[in-house]
């Protein structure tokens, strides 16, 4: 039940200790402030990496074919190694275990154009796990699929940006597109979280590509993901394991770097755990410190109150006062100032990471921000330290007698 009395005391207590209870909600706020920020800071981080991870699957190894920069078992340098569909399907057998998706994929540069609209974009020629390994989201239609690439199908999906560019508000599937004088038939729309570029894709099967442009079996490149179980040791041994075996599939020497080139995510992604961890256990530290820093200054602060009030609690238990009364003026009095002052830092530290969080991009901090409810249970902490430490005093100082009371100096 709502004491008004009670209240009325405790704001009148506070008014007449204004610089009192101005530190003490300082020293709440400004801990409240500081694990806002740099929590916030810390996320931001965390954002910036999993933007670079956005466009592709995490667990994804891209392989490419080049020159032989050194001459190795009576071949020369400046071999072209070309890879060709054996190539996928030698991959897919050796590894078939440790592979989750795999497409080849062969690139090139076309103009495109339906009725009056006309714009150049790149066309990948995959196989259907392509879908999965680029992150591609269907918007309509469908994807390609393995039919699709039995029957040679002269069929293209087209990325969401390709639509708007070229059927202006027309729904593009079912539409046929001409791609460098040939008419493909549009039967997918798709999205990618990767932005913009990669929006501006035309995928076709890639045994029509091979058949069309070049009648032959050759593949730019493949694009797989691990499978998801492996940790990143392994994921990084299967990674060697499979660069070796393709040099010595191409006679290739085991410094070459340019032959057959392999770029495993796991490697990028076991560096940025570790920093992630290590800065995450950082900010931990040093935000437990701002809390314990935060817990010392509201309870030296309200046992210092209580020292401080020992004669007016004398003169509350004289005027007949309970000590349960006197304790509970103590305790809400210390909690109101601890509530505002977590909240004012709160407030403050959001405001703050909102106002400059979108000029820290250029120092990787990515959309700084913090939970609400990660906040609120540290401001939950600090209340509950202020209680304590304001409870034990109190509850000392309720069972003196006011003629003892009275007597402190």
């Amino acid at each position: 039940m709502f004491d008004r009395d009670l209240w009325r005391e405790i704001f009148q207590s506070i008014n007449m200790n204004r610089t009192r209870s101005l530190l003490s909600g300082i020293t709440v706020a400004f801990a409240i402030l500081l694990f806002t920020l740099l929590f916030g800071v810390t996320n931001g981080l965390g954002n910036t990496f999993e933007e670079a991870f956005a466009d592709d699957a995490q667990n994804s190894i891209t392989i490419w074919s080049g020159q032989t920069t050194k001459a190795y078992k009576g071949l020369q340098a400046g071999r072209q190694i070309q890879f060709k569909n054996e190539d996928y399907n030698f991959i897919k057998e050796e590894f078939g275990k440790d592979i989750e998706f795999i497409t080849s994929r062969v690139m090139k540069n076309v103009t495109a154009s339906y009725k009056n609209e006309k714009n150049s974009y790149t066309i990948r020629a995959i196989h259907p796990d392509n879908q999965f390994v680029e992150q591609n989201k269907v918007q309509s239609g469908r994807y390609i699929n393995q039919r699709d690439l039995n029957e040679l199908n002269k069929i293209i999906v087209i990325g969401r940006l390709v639509e708007d560019d070229l059927f202006i508000k027309e729904d593009a599937v079912g539409k046929y597109l001409n791609l460098n004088g040939i008419q493909y038939k549009v039967v997918g729309v798709y999205n990618d979280p990767g932005g913009d570029d990669e929006e501006r894709i035309i995928y076709m099967p890639i045994t029509t590509s091979q058949q069309v442009y070049g009648n032959n079996e050759f593949i730019d490149m493949m694009y797989m993901t691990y499978n998801p179980r492996m940790d990143y040791n392994k994921a990084i041994s299967f990674g060697n394991i499979m660069t070796k075996k393709l040099k010595d599939r191409f006679t290739v020497a085991k410094s070459d770097q340019r032959a057959v080139r392999v770029n495993n995510n796991a490697e990028d992604a076991k560096g940025v755990n570790q920093l992630l961890g290590g800065l995450n256990a950082i900010i931990l530290i040093v935000g437990l410190g701002t809390l314990i820093a935060g817990i010392v200054g509201i309870s030296n602060m309200m046992i210092f109150i209580v020292k401080e009030r020992t004669k007016e609690i004398g003169i509350r238990k004289a005027l007949g006062a309970s000590p349960r009364s006197i304790v509970s003026i103590i305790l809400l009095e210390s909690i109101l100032i601890t509530t505002l002052a977590g909240f004012f830092g709160l407030l403050l530290g959001r405001g703050i990471l909102e106002i400059v969080g979108p000029g820290l991009d250029k120092y990787f901090i990515t959309d700084p921000s913090v939970s609400k409810s990660l906040v609120i249970s540290a401001t939950i902490i600090l209340i509950a330290a202020g209680a304590i430490a304001g409870y034990l005093p109190a509850k000392k100082a309720s069972r003196i007698k006011p003629i003892v009371a009275l007597r402190n100096d």
